[in-house]
């Protein structure tokens, strides 16, 4: 029983063990020093193990769970508006609250008033970060959008993503050299605790729940439009302000 308990805190050590190893073999073997502040960094990594154990739990128990009735709930009700302003709603809003996105917005913004890019002062800062922000949230938005309907229509993925990367292509050719890494950058804090839980069960749950469609075929791929809009919508704020 008790080990019943304690097997997803053995999971999260397992994963966890192979960033240790390579961690103390660079340490220890190559560069030849002794790990500092060694008890600290026990407790420390003892902490993570616990904080992705009941991370991994909470997604179990709650946020997969309701995606995906959320999901069932508005293809039930049959309101094509409804669920599109859900999906926009929740790209949106699980965005805005990424801690990932949150840090780079605010260290682009720092970077920008060093570089000369925007006027070094607090308002500047913020507003510059703000409008990041809001760009990348704004797009993963669309991106579900987009994602939703190529769901209920049966689109092939493979075009719409090629598509996407063209644009890509062709916008960094035209966009400002200081936004392009930034932009590059957005596509990935996308992808990142918050976002990706609800993103995902929303797909399948969808997909499930239509007739016709095969959630292992049609459920997965959100995750991607959401990587891929933020470019586009980055370096279009980067062109524009």
């Amino acid at each position: 029983m008790v080990l019943r308990y304690l097997r997803p805190f053995f999971d999260s050590l397992r994963d966890l063990a192979p960033i240790v190893l390579v961690i103390a073999f660079f340490q220890l073997l190559v560069l030849r020093q002794p790990i500092p502040n060694f008890v600290e960094l026990f407790i420390g990594l003892l902490l993570v193990v616990v904080g992705l154990t009941l991370f991994i739990k909470g997604l179990e128990m709650g946020l997969f769970p309701i995606g995906e009735s959320m999901a069932y709930a508005f293809a039930r009700k049959g309101s094509l508006f409804w669920l599109l302003t859900f999906a926009f709603a929740l790209g949106f809003g699980t965005t805005v609250a990424e801690p990932a996105l949150i840090a780079v917005a605010a260290e682009a913004a720092e970077v920008a008033a060093g570089g000369g890019v925007i006027e070094d002062a607090v308002a500047a800062r913020e507003g510059y970060a703000f409008g990041l922000r809001m760009s990348v949230a704004l797009s993963v938005g669309v991106a579900l959008v987009i994602g939703v309907l190529r769901i209920l229509r049966g689109w092939p993925l493979q075009y719409l993503i090629l598509g996407g990367y063209i644009g890509v292509v062709v916008m960094t050719a035209f966009a400002p050299e200081e936004i392009i890494g930034i932009a590059y950058d957005s596509g990935g804090v996308t992808t990142s605790t918050i976002t990706v839980p609800l993103v995902t069960a929303l797909g399948v749950g969808l997909a499930s729940s239509i007739k016709g469609r095969n959630p292992m075929l049609d459920g997965f791929g959100l995750i991607a439009f959401a990587s891929l809009t933020p470019m586009i919508f980055v370096m279009a704020y980067g062109m524009l302000f």
